[in-house]
């Protein structure tokens, strides 16, 4: 780093993505993609977007915020655009946390949590996972600050119940408690019905997993209105064309095409199951996961090998060094064709292992 890089920042240990290797062709299980690329009708509301690239877009999102509030079942000023979910947990960090107010969130958990409160300076503390990587709700109540739950949780893929959050709610009313769904569409209770009931609650969601738009940047948060001021006045302190018009096209394209997403969400579920009975037939211990990915680890193989040895294979999944979770592995659940090249892998790295 320079001299002149601020000591506030010196120490901070930036977010570690998943690999994207360029040397190779890879079957990528890694970064938890949709395998499936956007509907046409996206692509074709993105290609008509370019021809208007030397305007602004429409700071406000205005036709994408309508078409997402009829999905939701909220209103449009229920919700706040952002460049993937990822701004809008920094915003929520920004708005909602300081020296006198610190974030909590589970250790074992997303991992830029921790780098969002180092950024913003904000103090945090961070509440063990029970031993089978579920979270202990009773944990949550009263922290006395903002909470973060990553629900299903990554990289473990657990959820809780939407009546489980609603017992956090209740035990931190003074409080905001920001719900990450990143992953919710694979199985898990949104808590987006439950924003018109507790003004404390912040739901944040992507269209990067279950609607193919992970290149594209485009996440939102949902509460109730005083909170979606709130955020937009820092959007607004910092960037108000967050949102560009090809992205904005191509939101409003994927919602035009919800039982298409549906029907792959189904799909993914369906090679989740296969994947997992297999891995479990392997000798695999599983967790039981609601997202688009699963938590699995051997005990016969160490997780870094079992990531090695695929690695060495074409195939790339996602390894972890800390150490209550290096045993594991999380590998993204791509197409029948992808998983069973997976599974051929991973038997034989069993066989050379005996």
């Amino acid at each position: 780093m320079s001299r002149f890089f601020s000591p506030k920042y010196r120490e901070l240990t930036p977010y570690t993505p998943g690999e994207q290797p360029k040397e190779m062709q890879y079957i990528k299980l890694n970064t938890n993609e949709s395998p499936f690329p956007p509907s046409e009708r996206a692509i074709e509301e993105a290609a008509r977007a370019a021809k208007r690239l030397q305007l602004y877009p429409d700071p406000e999102c205005r036709e994408l915020n309508a078409s997402l509030a009829k999905v939701l079942g909220v209103l449009p000023d229920e919700i706040l655009l952002t460049n993937g979910s990822d701004e809008i947990l920094n915003f929520a960090f920004m708005a909602y946390c300081d020296e006198n107010t610190p974030a909590a969130f589970a250790d074992i958990t997303y991992g830029f949590y921790p780098v969002f409160a180092r950024l913003n300076c904000v103090p945090y503390t961070t509440v063990p996972l029970k031993e089978d990587f579920s979270i202990a709700v009773e944990d949550y109540f009263g922290l006395g600050s903002t909470i973060f739950i990553a629900n299903p949780n990554a990289p473990t893929g657990l959820a809780l119940t939407r009546s489980d959050i609603e017992r956090i709610l209740q035990a931190n009313p003074d409080h905001v408690v920001v719900v990450d769904e990143a992953y919710v569409d694979f199985g898990a209770e949104s808590c987006v019905p439950l924003i018109h009931k507790y003004d404390n609650l912040l739901v944040t969601q992507t269209f990067s997993k279950s609607r193919s738009m992970a290149g594209a940047r485009l996440g939102f948060g949902v509460g109730c209105r005083e909170l979606i001021a709130d955020l937009n006045t820092v959007k607004y302190s910092t960037n108000p064309y967050n949102i560009n018009s090809m992205t904005m096209a191509a939101g409003l394209g994927m919602l035009a095409d919800e039982e298409q997403t549906k029907s792959r969400i189904k799909t993914i579920v369906e090679n989740r199951a296969f994947t997992k009975a297999a891995l479990e037939e392997m000798g695999f211990t599983v967790t039981d996961s609601r997202t688009n990915f699963l938590f699995a680890k051997h005990p016969n193989v160490d997780g870094e090998a079992l990531y090695l040895g695929l690695k060495e294979r074409g195939i790339l999944v996602r390894h972890f060094s800390t150490p209550s979770i290096k045993d594991y592995n999380r590998i993204t659940v791509g197409t029948r064709e992808q998983m069973q090249a997976f599974l051929d892998g991973v038997r034989k790295i069993l066989e050379e292992q005996t």
